[in-house]
């Protein structure tokens, strides 16, 4: 009997802590679904003259001394009377620059905060105005590199200034990106091109066969399925396969020839990559230079406003970010090991 007192008592305590971990769970999926409906990102605005004006200042105060430093308060005092009087005029003729960024994956996930920030961005915009867009990647998926395209060229549509500058890479998608800008800066070693189209998959069938297992697939069209993973591919569906390619690259081309006429597309749209220095001999780029000097260039003439979208994070969101991070810092730490014992470039 006191056995079974004991097993009652252990019993009722476990379905106790079932029980709680169900309603925790429960309320927490009422609250995801509930957070749901209210607004998911916000517009954050950075203006970087003061940004730079700060830095600035920093400097200055830890270099110079007391009578340089004297003298630099008067200098700023004298310049801020001289123009007091124009400052509200020049305030609402001064021209802007807007700043964005975009960080291109696979699938060209940051479309979705691109398209919030030039919505607001030609909400204000005027003729004066421009637009610099920092993009980096390696191209992905057609359909979202075509979207994250037309984005952009809803800015060339409303008549303004629009550069983008490469510090790193656009290609592929990303430089389809690219071409819809007014001007294109990069930076000396970055990575620009690759104009063409790829695709494989992996078939197991023959595998599947030695170990006597088959796979139907059923299609109501001819090319429903052209390539499998699981079944046997045809020499048909092959030929298929290599022209739906093929025309997404002409596509890819027609694009080009017209965002971008300075362009020699048969010359340039082989797949091949340029670096920054090189790719201004064929007219993919039209400057060499880095995001941060086109963007100081402009400190003394326009303000220049940074817009991004952000992006409200659940907590299965954050949980997730935690782990890409540690997962690309390891995977980085093994690429600058291997990449001690020599140059590989992808």
């Amino acid at each position: 009997m006191e056995y079974l007192a004991e097993y009652g008592l252990f019993l009722a305590k476990v379905v106790t802590f079932v029980v709680a971990l169900l309603i925790i769970i429960v309320a927490a999926a009422a609250m995801g679904q509930k957070s749901k409906k209210i607004s998911k990102g916000h517009l954050e605005i950075k203006k970087l003259n003061e940004h730079y004006q700060h830095l600035k200042d920093e400097l200055q105060h830890a270099i110079l001394d007391k009578e340089g430093l004297k003298q630099l308060a008067k200098d700023k005092k004298k310049a801020e009377k001289e123009h007091k009087k124009d400052k509200d005029k020049d305030k609402a003729s001064k021209p802007r620059l807007y700043v964005l960024d975009f960080h291109g994956d696979i699938k060209a996930s940051a479309v979705k905060s691109l398209r919030e920030e030039i919505t607001a961005v030609l909400s204000v915009i005027n003729d004066k105005d421009e637009v610099l867009l920092k993009l980096e990647s390696a191209g992905g998926m057609v359909h979202a590199y075509g979207l994250a395209s037309s984005q952009l060229q809803r800015i060339r549509d409303r008549g303004v200034k629009f550069t983008i500058a490469v510090d790193k890479v656009a290609a592929s998608g990303g430089y389809m990106m690219a071409c819809t800008a007014n001007q294109i800066v990069a930076a000396p070693f970055a990575i620009i091109g690759s104009i063409g189209v790829m695709a494989q998959l992996p078939n197991i069938n023959k595998l599947l066969k030695k170990h006597d297992v088959d796979v139907e697939l059923h299609t109501a069209g001819e090319f429903k399925r052209t390539l499998t993973v699981l079944g046997e591919n045809t020499d048909k569906g092959r030929d298929k396969f290599k022209q739906d390619i093929q025309d997404t690259h002409e596509l890819f081309k027609d694009f080009i020839k017209e965002e971008r006429e300075q362009v020699n597309v048969e010359e340039v749209a082989t797949g091949e990559i340029w670096y920054g220095r090189q790719a201004i001999g064929n007219n993919l780029i039209d400057q060499v230079m880095t995001s941060d000097e086109y963007i100081y260039s402009k400190v003394d003439t326009v303000d220049i406003i940074q817009v991004s979208y952000e992006v409200k994070k659940g907590l299965a969101g954050k949980l997730g970010l935690a782990a890409e991070t540690t997962l690309d810092n390891t995977v980085g730490r093994i690429w600058e090991r291997l990449s001690q014992q020599g140059r590989y470039f992808s």
